[in-house]
């Protein structure tokens, strides 16, 4: 096979510059110190949970009463067990979904988990189960409220920023804010303050993430677990402004279903030819948010995905440069379902499979103008399962196109692998054997900066 290593980012970059002022402005746009950090644990669980599940819907109807959570017993201590054994990193709580219902002590309504005839504070339970296992804990607070009388009125920003404010101040620290623009099409027409939303959580938590209608973490368009082949971190900045988000948003509560597939029209949203006809630019990594059930909420029913198709979602969004947040429901009996458990389980143990056996592990930095392309020499053939490649991040999103080559037994090199995007992670899965690789960075904005490259058997 012909490798064409004279074909590189150091010679023709693929017909594209390797450095001028457009390059230097997409390299100016660079993560925060949070956006970084979250990139090393990127995968974390939903919690679905509320008076949907007790009443068995998706969406309320605002006809809800507090004697409809009839929910008495909840164990969110096993519910932290399933999510750890996972390999997930933290949990986001349904603090509050359209139908109103709060899950916490609020001074905001009588509509809440408190006064129901469960008398909990639900999300301190939450929030003190996963203080035990070491889980990160984020909310969700729902902006629209089917149930507050206030609702359309300029007194609910209000309503909303009190409610805001207990989640932000009484339980600790917050790893992420996710707002969604969800609205019935029936709901009142109403533009949320969302410039004062966001300035409360930088007061009151200043590392945590806001996401989807938020400015630092991008929802990546659909709920089915699916992410672009080139999913990019620096894209135009209009697609933080929430009401981009609210209009592709679910409208009704059958409307799932729509959201379950990619549009190809909506499949390049960082290449240099979209980047160059846009003045502002963001850091705003995606989130692929999928249920490990059909449906959000726990129906008492419905299929469980397989452990394989949970992992196939893994390796299709944080090891495509995405953040994932698989949805858990428990359910009514206030667990988390026994054949549920065992999927979160074995995903985890997939997870953990991937890094068991090193082949070889490197660290790089800022290449060279002589490294065009990176060779690997193995001990003895290896075969393979994994090759798993992280950019230096702090350092902008740089490669653009590469190729992986495997150095076969019998000496010649096949070709495993086309890419584009490396970005925060990129695993790669292989077969067979080989006793060495190659990769080729064939386009890259500026000199790529490689944080490391592995290789797994």
């Amino acid at each position: 096979m012909k490798l064409r290593l004279d074909e590189n980012w150091t010679t023709k970059n693929n017909g594209y510059p390797l450095f001028d002022e457009e390059v230097e402005r997409y390299l100016s746009v660079l993560p925060t110190k949070a956006q970084a950090e979250k990139a090393d644990e990127p995968f974390y669980c939903f919690i679905h949970f509320g008076m949907n599940t007790a009443t068995g819907r998706e969406w309320g109807n605002a006809t809800e009463q507090l004697s409809d959570f009839d929910i008495l017993k909840i164990r969110p201590d096993q519910w932290a067990r399933a999510i750890k054994a996972s390999g997930a990193s933290g949990v986001i709580l349904t603090c509050k979904h359209h139908d109103g219902f709060c899950l916490w002590d609020t001074g905001t309504t009588r509509f809440n988990s408190m006064n129901a005839e469960i008398s909990l504070d639900i999300v301190r339970a939450v929030k003190n189960a996963c203080d035990g296992e070491g889980l990160k804990f984020g909310v969700y607070l729902s902006p629209w409220d089917m149930h507050e009388k206030s609702y359309g009125e300029p007194m609910y920003n209000d309503f909303f920023c009190r409610q805001l404010t207990e989640l932000l101040t009484d339980y600790g620290e917050i790893f992420e804010v996710w707002f969604d623009g969800a609205k019935g099409a029936v709901a009142k027409d109403f533009t949320y303050d969302w410039d004062r939303y966001y300035k409360l959580v930088r007061t009151l938590q200043p590392e945590a993430a806001i996401a989807i209608c938020g400015p630092d973490v991008r929802w990546v368009g659909n709920e089915a677990g699916k992410a672009r082949k080139s999913e990019y971190c620096v894209v135009p900045e209009y697609l933080t402004v929430a009401e981009t988000v609210q209009k592709h948003s679910q409208q009704t509560a059958e409307g799932a279903a729509a959201l379950q597939q990619i549009k190809s029209s909506d499949e390049d949203l960082g290449s240099r030819e979209v980047l160059k006809g846009n003045q502002y630019l963001k850091w705003y990594p995606a989130e692929v948010d999928v249920s490990i059930r059909k449906g959000w909420f726990h129906p008492g029913g419905g299929k469980v995905k397989s452990a394989g198709k949970l992992f196939d979602i893994y390796l299709n969004s944080v090891g495509n440069n995405s953040f994932l947040l698989l949805n858990v429901p428990p359910s009514r009996k206030g667990v988390i379902p026994f054949k549920d458990r065992r999927r979160l389980k074995k995903l985890g143990e997939k997870i953990n499979a991937i890094y068991e056996n090193p082949v070889i592990s490197q660290t790089f930095g800022e290449l060279k103008d002589t490294d065009g392309f990176i060779e690997f020499k193995f001990n003895s053939p290896k075969k393979l399962k994994y090759c798993v490649l992280r950019e230096d991040i702090t350092k902008g999103q740089r490669v653009e196109k590469f190729d992986l080559y495997l150095l076969k037994p019998n000496g010649k090199y096949k070709r495993a692998y086309s890419g584009t995007v490396i970005g925060m992670r990129k695993i790669i899965e292989l077969k067979g054997s080989a006793v060495g690789a190659l990769i080729i960075i064939r386009q890259s904005r500026s000199n790529p900066v490689i944080r490391d490259i592995g290789f797994y058997e």
